[in-house]
């Protein structure tokens, strides 16, 4: 599954995962939201609700162009520098052709759409 991405003057796709709470997130596609900075190495945008947590496990291999799902906090985490796996976290994909949109400072309006 690909969804597109697109805020400010960035359109990217990221390859979504096979597991329950990726598909979760494809079941409330397209949706409007905000996508802002959080700390230095990531952008985050909350979610309408939050997405089921079923079958979700400890991962390996953090990398940046990641995107995850923060479960406590009910956002999704797009990241564009190194990061630790903390408890809560869940990897639904990647972002495909790297992480360099995700470096433009600010909060826009974003546009999550599935690809068919």
């Amino acid at each position: 599954m690909q969804m597109r991405c697109a805020f400010d003057r960035h359109s990217f796709t990221a390859t979504l995962l096979d597991n329950p709470s990726a598909r979760d997130l494809v079941a409330l596609l397209p949706l409007d939201l905000a996508i802002e900075d959080y700390s230095t190495n990531e952008k985050i945008a909350y979610l309408p609700r939050k997405l089921t947590e079923l079958d979700s496990v400890p991962f390996a291999d953090e990398a940046p162009g990641d995107l995850c799902y923060f479960a406590p906090w009910g956002n999704l985490a797009f990241f564009h520098g190194s990061y630790r796996y903390s408890k809560g976290l869940i990897r639904l994909g990647h972002l495909d052709g790297g992480a360099q949109p995700l470096l433009t400072r600010g909060k826009y309006p974003l546009r999550l759409e599935l690809l068919s």
